[in-house]
């Protein structure tokens, strides 16, 4: 009986320090003190939310000199140290690029319903991408990426961060995303995108 109570408390134990078990490789390109801080940020903001279901490539690189990119290694920056939020959410915003290329057909779908919704969106920084093609894909991107910061941060925290890009960079995307999220969010049902 002794032996089943203390088997009970390690569990109890064990589970008020949970932490998820993530299968991420993160490697540094230039081993600088920044790069280092950077991933064990992202190192502990892995361990502390269950990301699996945004999780689509295991390998990830901090490069402090590059724009944050999902192909052809999930690429971050050291611009977010110290803000776990942003991190995240850049984080998963370029994982959902993986999940969306995994879903070619219908994100393209849904992409072409978007184009008849939004004909003439804006080109380049800081408002949308290089070319429209961007824009349409950001558009659902971005728009997942909203529904995982609710998920993952709750509803005051995701509403920030998603403020705060709408006044950083694709800043007409975001604004589009959080503005018209019913209309976005059809569109991406009606092409069977569901993340899982």
């Amino acid at each position: 009986m002794a032996r089943r109570f203390g088997s009970t408390t390690l569990l109890l134990l064990a589970l008020c320090g949970l932490t998820f078990a993530q299968s991420i490789t993160i490697q540094l390109k230039h081993g600088t003190d920044a790069e280092r801080r950077t991933k064990e940020q992202l190192d502990r903001i892995v361990a502390s939310y269950d990301l699996s279901k945004y999780t689509f490539t295991h390998s990830v690189l901090i490069d402090e000199k590059s724009i944050p990119h999902s192909h052809p290694v999930l690429t971050l920056h050291t611009r977010h140290l110290g803000q776990d939020d942003l991190l995240l959410s850049t984080y998963i915003h370029e994982q959902l690029h993986w999940f969306l290329d995994q879903h070619h057909k219908q994100t393209e779908a849904a992409e072409q319903e978007l184009r008849k919704l939004y004909p003439n969106p804006p080109i380049g920084y800081p408002e949308g991408s290089p070319d429209a093609e961007g824009d349409y894909l950001h558009l659902i991107d971005c728009y997942f990426e909203m529904l995982a910061a609710r998920e993952l941060m709750g509803s005051e925290r995701a509403a920030k961060v998603m403020d705060f890009w709408a006044g950083d960079h694709y800043t007409w995307v975001y604004k589009t995303v959080m503005r018209d999220e019913g209309r976005i969010g059809s569109v991406v049902e009606q092409h069977n995108l569901f993340i899982k």
